[in-house]
């Protein structure tokens, strides 16, 4: 890769030795020739980020939410920076007032909302754990986050307290304090009486550290800030220990990598909260905004109503998944062909024209002024009209949907790697680890290179016949830097598995680009993300589906550009032929795998399993293809001990799977 512009070389590549892998050359960010940046001075840790914002800024706008008047949405109403210090050290002293010390977990279940926001800096102000807490995990998710973490206070959104409920008796050994967002209705209050619990709606509970005043303790950087539980391959989450060196050298990289782009954030940029605070992508992106005195305002929690809050919110920097990138552009195709054929060519032309421009190497502002104005100006009117910055997240962005952004939305697309994830390195790698620069239309389909803070090289994966060293590299995508997490909680066996001389392996696989950008092209371990971002650990599932009676075998795929699963099952010829005879379907077994009411009828027993084992919705398959041949060895499907070869699976029934995609994406399918 010499003689780009966007990486340079740190260390040489390792030849194979002792039965260890060859290893690539080490790459850091070409931002970064001179050093990392530092932390900005005197930030140690995730409360340094809010206190240091509200001395510098403390009347500027900080949280927002729609006024709700006669059951009308109204204007953002805003909190200030001050305004929010004040009651975040109230909330602190109350948390203490409940015997609650420094080092003790705190849960937050619920949508993003300011309350949220609240209740993680006071647990940032006293040293305390914050546990997000989620149910996309999977059944008894939230129950298993608060015993495994210890959580003895949970801060929760009023309509989420009975799921809370759902958790006992079990969670009551640590759980002692329930905070509402809201209000607590009598019954509530009652059911956590006699749980032994104590509950508080919000406004009772600022009440109860009034006329106390803690000290806050000293907090350093090697303190954990955070556990956020992500997907393990057997079924339970795991706790990812996030520290407070961490998010703040992020911060500092982040702020390195948008300064050398001409693209600072400022206290006048505004954020749209809607993506999960849950999840480290959401969190990191608001500490990034708190840290410069700019305003987070939150939607209303329905996805349906989303456009409508960014229409009134007019957010300068937007952060999105791929499946709403989708949505937008799905939406955008449809009005441009429902306007006529002469507005639907006058769209052709200047998407051409402009685009043409800025594969010359135009900056998209200056690839077509005229075009922007006349024709792409009602696109950026939808989502708000001052939006300068995309990022999408949570999953890879398809190649034509970010070029077509990039032409139409009059603003930067940008897509990374722990920021645009294909994996479970999205949280171990505190959510940035590559993003794709402004301007640069080469670096469509790739994931960037690599931020300023992290050096990165690619591991050799032979039995993948991928060569780290070879003149296109590929290989295990490694990172080493004091963003990365310090380790699984609890888990220091898991923790070994993939912090190796503190190299973070992230089990994906990469392909180095000529220019320094960085192409996902695979996966090592059999974990993937759909396109909603949702984690898919497949061996888990095809155990569970393994339980169907009338199968003999599944093999079950999905990637990050579809929402759901599709399998490829060796049907039980016997059971199969059982049920054609009872439903008077004729047929050899052959003939019966090509059936479609053959395939209802797996799919539904499928279906059967899945929700006696309380699967969650993307977790069910949604088209299946009957193979009456076994997979085998002969056709380098199994290996010897009879483990799926999930790549030449891939390979072998790739159009089978392009088929069930298509098929089932048709409207009404």
């Amino acid at each position: 890769m010499a003689g780009n512009n966007f990486v340079i070389e740190v260390e040489k590549g390792k030849d194979a030795s002792d039965g260890q892998p060859s290893v690539g050359p080490v790459y850091r960010s070409s931002f970064a020739a001179n050093g990392f940046p530092a932390p900005i001075p005197g930030m140690e840790s995730c409360w340094d980020i809010f206190r240091m914002s509200v001395e510098k800024y403390p009347d500027n706008r900080m949280l927002g939410r729609r006024q709700i008047v006669d059951g009308k949405a109204g204007k953002y109403v805003w909190q200030t920076y001050r305004e929010v210090y004040d009651i975040v050290i109230k909330v602190g002293n109350s948390i203490r007032s409940c015997d609650v010390v420094e080092g003790g977990k705190c849960g937050i279940y619920g949508a993003n909302c300011p309350e949220w926001i609240i209740s993680m800096e006071a647990c940032n102000a006293h040293g305390l754990y914050c546990v997000p807490l989620y149910d996309t995990l999977g059944a008894g998710a939230v129950e298993f986050i608060i015993c495994h973490a210890e959580i003895s206070i949970a801060f929760v959104e009023e309509k989420k307290i009975n799921e809370l409920f759902k958790t006992f008796p079990a969670s009551t050994e640590h759980l002692k304090t329930i905070v509402s967002f809201g209000k607590v209705t009598p019954e509530q209050k009652a059911e956590a009486e006699k749980q032994g619990l104590k509950i508080y709606p919000w406004e009772e509970f600022l009440q109860l550290g009034e006329n106390k005043n803690y000290d806050l303790p000293v907090k350093k950087k090697t303190d954990i800030c955070t556990i956020m539980y992500t997907s393990g391959t057997t079924g339970d989450p795991k706790g990812v220990l996030i520290s407070n060196d961490s998010i703040v050298t992020l911060i500092a990289g982040v702020k390195r990598l948008l300064g050398s782009v001409n693209e600072q954030l400022t206290m006048k940029d505004v954020y749209i909260s809607y993506l999960p605070l849950a999840h480290i992508f959401d969190r990191v992106i608001e500490e990034l905004f708190i840290s410069h005195g700019a305003s987070i305002g939150f939607w209303r929690g329905d996805v349906k109503l989303l456009v409508e809050d960014i229409g009134e919110l007019k957010p300068s920097i937007f952060c999105a998944v791929p499946r709403v990138l989708d949505r937008i552009y799905s939406g955008l195709l449809q009005k441009i062909s429902a306007g006529g054929l002469l507005k639907k060519k006058m769209f052709d032309l200047a998407y051409t024209y402009k685009y043409y421009n800025m594969k010359k190497g135009r900056k998209h502002g200056e690839a077509s002024p005229i075009c922007d104005k006349i024709v792409f100006s009602k696109v950026k009117q939808g989502l708000g009209g001052n939006v300068r910055l995309i990022l999408s997240g949570a999953a890879p962005l398809s190649t034509h949907v970010e070029e077509f952004l990039r032409v139409v939305a009059c603003c930067h697309v940008l897509q990374g790697y722990g920021i645009v994830e294909v994996s479970l390195c999205l949280t171990e790698s505190c959510a940035g680890s590559f993003v794709s620069l402004p301007n640069e239309l080469s670096m469509l389909g790739t994931v960037g290179p690599p931020v300023p803070n992290i050096d990165v090289c690619l591991e050799s994966v032979p039995e993948m016949n991928y060569d780290a060293l070879a003149s296109t590299p590929r290989g295990e995508i490694c990172i080493k830097g004091n963003t990365l997490f310090s380790g699984y909680y609890k888990r220091e066996d898991l923790t070994r598995e993939v912090l190796i001389d503190g190299w973070f392996h992230t089990g994906d696989i990469g392909e180095w680009q000529p220019n320094g950008s960085m192409k996902i092209i695979d996966r090592k371990k059999n974990i993937f993300k759909l396109s909603q971002g949702e984690y898919v650990a497949v061996e888990n599932l095809e155990n569970i589906y393994g339980l169907v009676s009338a199968i003999d075998s599944i093999w079950i795929y999905g990637n990050s550009f579809e929402s759901f699963l599709v399998a490829v099952v060796n049907p039980n010829k016997e059971a199969l032929e059982s049920w054609a005879a009872d439903n008077n379907v004729s047929g050899d077994f052959e003939s019966l795998c090509q059936n479609p009411k053959a395939k209802e009828f797996i799919l539904g027993e499928l279906a059967k399993t899945g929700k006696e084992k309380k699967l969650k919705g993307f977790e069910f398959i949604k088209a299946v293809h009957l193979d009456p041949m076994p997979f085998d060895m002969e056709r380098d499907l199994l290996t010897p001990t009879y483990k799926k070869k999930r790549p030449q699976l891939l390979k072998y029934y790739q159009s089978v799977i392009d088929e069930m995609y298509k098929s089932a994406n048709k409207p009404n399918a």
